[in-house]
């Protein structure tokens, strides 16, 4: 397991990186987010196959329940982006119209999601320093 600083500065990293997509898509850079969302695709079957070779591993842990509630968000971004797929194939203006939109709100809720997880991730590290902060403690106590 990587240190929580290690995995905060991999956050950080991400997080400019999701900048520089969104960056894109303001510029309207086709290439460079048709060659992102292909990379994305790469990284999330990649991190897939880590959760589930750690579920297998964890059977009956506290941390299958992690790896369960990751593939079941990933089965539901794994729909969006099968719509997302259809949606691309649609020729009718109205009907693109419409798909952009929903495309548009599915990024928002997304991304929503994304600081939802964030706060859970923000206060797991919280607990985590204070746990160790009174082990710590203890230790020196005993």
């Amino acid at each position: 397991m990587k240190a929580l600083s290690e995995q905060l500065s991999d956050l950080s990293d991400r997080a400019k990186k999701t900048e520089d997509v969104v960056a894109a898509a303001r510029s309207k850079n086709r290439e460079q987010l048709e060659n992102e969302r292909t990379q994305l695709k790469a990284s999330i079957a990649d991190g897939n196959a880590k959760v589930k070779e750690s579920a297998a591993a964890a059977k009956g842990k506290a941390d299958n329940w992690w790896s369960e509630t990751r593939l079941s968000v990933d089965e539901r971004f794994t729909a969006l982006r099968a719509k997302a797929d259809e949606r691309r194939t649609e020729r009718d203006i109205k009907k693109a119209e419409h798909h952009a939109d929903q495309a548009e709100q599915d990024a928002a809720d997304a991304l929503d999601w994304a600081f939802y997880v964030l706060d859970q991730a923000e206060w797991a590290v919280i607990d985590a320093a204070l746990a160790r902060a009174d082990a710590d403690d203890l230790a020196q106590q005993g």
